[in-house]
């Protein structure tokens, strides 16, 4: 029986993970949850799945959970950074998910590393920010990281039972987000709620702007190339608005090996949680007669400059990519906070990225402070145009 932490269990992810967990019970064990601020929903999870321990984002929310599960749960309670870090090591677990949005689930993914732990990963930020030392760290502790993403999930699947040295190059497959169409002039008027009105995918909201402004694109670029080792004249981007084939390996010979699928993340959980093996589960069944058409075009560099700014980081490569990371993360928060345009996202990640002189992180700690740096850069940029 895999036993399992869940790093972000009340997030999407987080949430779909429990329910391939709850459906194979004989296969998975929850070991220990962390969550943000979500403790009325982490409240049900503890009661359900009764984990050694869990985690939340501060001292108060964990004060307040411990009074609610008393009496009902033995479930250690810990809290803030570091209580993520300790779930994330904790003894009783061989499996982390790692699944908390953004740059915050750089540290607790590495912790995991150095305990020995296998690692599921959908958290993209740690192979955008460090890819390098994770992946050294993990071929140093002979650990896996298998790939959570759809995307990642594909390209893992199209290359088992082929050899490395055979591959031509990757084709990462993107919706096109809920903006596909639209022309710069109709991107003014964007909204937060237009831009987390995902056509195909229910997402978290970070995630959602990101798929909005094609970043997430740009980032699922960067993690491919550390996974995968792969050069960047290897990887490839098509839209393709059906969000049916996930992703694409060509080989040299001209095959090209694809994974479809409805647009559900259950199936690259349960891929990454059972792999060898394709373990049932009650999702409907792909009908290509329905769908009809599989439809395919470049990416618009121009109306999604986050993108080219995503691609011009990891060509820059040392400290950029952190610094991008930390500065869309940034200015993310800030378009949902209705406080930027839509169209000023693109415009505070490049102005962060222009003042920023790349450098060679010689571990997590400098990361860290890349980050920090982009972001007060990004707060700073964003005043300028007026937030």
């Amino acid at each position: 029986m895999k036993k399992i932490t869940i790093l972000g269990s009340t997030g999407s992810i987080g949430n779909s993970t429990l329910k391939v967990i709850k459906a194979n019970p004989g296969e998975y064990r929850v070991v220990a949850l962390a969550a943000g601020n979500n403790i009325d929903l982490l409240y049900e999870q503890i009661m359900t799945f009764q984990p050694v321990a869990a985690a939340v984002s501060r001292g108060d929310l964990a004060d307040a959970l411990r009074n609610r599960l008393k009496g009902h749960s033995k479930t250690e309670i810990l809290s803030g950074s570091k209580g993520f870090s300790m779930l994330a090591a904790i003894d009783e677990a061989d499996t982390v998910i790692s699944a908390i949005s953004g740059a915050s689930g750089l540290i607790p993914t590495y912790e995991a590393i150095r305990a020995g732990k296998g690692i599921a990963l959908a958290n993209k930020e740690t192979m955008v920010m460090a890819g390098q030392i994770i992946m050294d760290l993990a071929k140093q502790k002979n650990i896996p990281i298998l790939p959570i993403d759809s995307e990642h999930s594909a390209i893992f699947q199209s290359l088992q039972g082929h050899r490395k040295e055979d591959l031509k190059r990757v084709i990462l497959t993107a919706s096109g987000g809920p903006f596909r169409r639209l022309s710069l002039d109709e991107m003014k008027d964007v909204t937060p709620a237009m831009a987390l009105k995902h056509p195909n995918w229910d997402m978290g909201r970070k995630i959602s702007i990101d798929s909005a402004t094609l970043m997430n694109k740009g980032l699922e670029v960067i993690e491919a190339r550390w996974l995968f080792d792969l050069r960047m004249d290897q990887i490839d981007i098509l839209v393709h608005p059906e969000s049916i084939i996930h992703s694409m390996v060509e080989y040299m010979d001209g095959s090209v090996i694809a994974q479809l699928g409805i647009p559900d993340m259950i199936t690259p959980i349960s891929y990454a949680l059972s792999w060898p093996r394709h373990i049932k589960t009650d999702l409907p069944p792909l009908k290509l007669e329905e769908v009809g058409r599989l439809t395919f075009e470049r990416p618009d560099m121009g109306r999604f400059r986050c993108l080219a700014l995503a691609l011009k980081a990891v060509e820059a490569g040392e400290s950029m990519p952190a610094v991008m990371n930390g500065a869309n993360e940034t200015a993310v928060g800030l378009f949902l906070d209705n406080r930027i345009k839509f169209l000023q996202i693109p415009e505070i990640i490049e102005r962060t990225m222009d003042a920023h002189r790349p450098f060679n992180p010689d571990g997590i700690e400098a990361i860290m402070e890349a980050d920090a740096w982009a972001r007060g850069v990004a707060e700073k940029e964003a005043i300028r145009l007026g937030a």
